[in-house]
């Protein structure tokens, strides 16, 4: 494992693309992560999230200690012979098992999440439940294990340094740490932020499933997508909060009267 000479330039390039990549990769998990945390006492939510991220941070160091083997992950196990690729059928291997078992928790979860948040008008206000911390725990560990595998594979196309991966995958858990805490906040304040951040999940579960069987879907349509929706209702909640400053200055307007 060859130490990486910092006087040469293209090693901080390369550091700082896999950092700023892997921030970005990084997203939906925040995302998930925030979502899953609001179940948890809001006492236990920050505690929740910094060890669900620093647990990812662990896992991926790991992964990127044992690069050979994850290479090996790629090789097909068995194929599906009604499924074809360059006209032979297509290989599955164990990451494509991953990744399509990850894409089928993702959706499976994000729906249950919103018929959830649908329902929760029929439970009683002064009735909160909550999830057990290990029960959340295990759940951001198993979604980062997904996302895990899929910026690994990234960050071995890109640069060829261990240290290097590893610098950036600690740069990166340390920046979504600092920032969790906001993003979450902010989603959990906006209940239509919620939805369409578990409607953007499942759009992930469904790319994740895509890849496994090995119909590539470009992550930049994606994530176009959730900028110009997250645009759109920010735009939705600056029109709400507008009328309802007129309707809060009319009231007043009226009792005067």
């Amino acid at each position: 494992m060859p130490f990486p000479d910092f006087a040469d330039p293209s090693v901080w390039i390369s550091l700082l693309t896999l950092s700023f990549l892997e921030i970005v990769l990084g997203v939906d998990n925040i995302i998930f992560i925030s979502i899953v945390s609001n179940k948890l006492p809001e006492s236990q939510q920050p505690k929740a999230r910094s060890l669900g991220l620093l647990l990812a941070m662990v896992f991926r160091i790991l992964l990127l200690l044992t690069i050979t083997w994850i290479i090996k992950l790629t090789n097909p196990v068995f194929t599906i012979p009604f499924i074809e690729e360059n006209g032979a059928p297509i290989g599955i291997s164990w990451k494509d098992i991953i990744l399509l078992l990850g894409g089928i928790f993702l959706i499976a979860k994000s729906t249950l999440e919103i018929h959830h948040k649908l329902e929760k008008s029929a439970t009683p206000k002064n009735k909160v439940v909550y999830t057990a911390f290990s029960a959340v725990i295990l759940q951001i560990v198993l979604v980062d294990a997904v996302f895990s595998f899929d910026s690994i594979l990234t960050a071995i196309g890109l640069v060829d340094n261990v240290i290097i991966m590893i610098i950036a995958v600690i740069i990166s858990m340390l920046v979504m740490i600092a920032f969790a805490g906001a993003i979450s906040a902010f989603i959990n304040r906006n209940p239509t932020l919620q939805m369409l951040a578990l409607a953007f999940l499942i759009v992930i579960g469904i790319m994740l499933i895509a890849q496994g069987f090995h119909q590539q879907i470009s992550k930049s349509y994606i994530y176009t997508a959730m900028a110009f929706s997250l645009f759109v209702e920010l735009l939705n909640m600056r029109l709400r909060r507008n009328v309802e400053k007129v309707q809060l200055n009319t009231g007043e307007s009226e009792d005067e009267k």
